[in-house]
């Protein structure tokens, strides 16, 4: 004979691994944190004052 099988804990962890699937697909899909955004978004302004100041003569200093 078979195992006894509780079908409502059954049903709630396959609800579960796919909830944390799409959890998984929905982070790849949408992007980055706002952390990597935030030093993105330093290292173009850093990049941008540099050129300006090759720009202008100056050492940038």
């Amino acid at each position: 004979m078979g195992e006894i099988v509780n079908l409502r804990s059954v049903k709630k962890r396959v609800i579960r691994a796919k909830q944390v699937a799409e959890a998984r697909e929905n982070r790849i899909r949408h992007g980055r944190t706002r952390g990597e955004k935030a030093n993105d978004q330093r290292a173009e302004t850093q990049r941008a004052t540099q050129l300006d100041a090759l720009r202008r003569g100056e050492t940038g200093e």
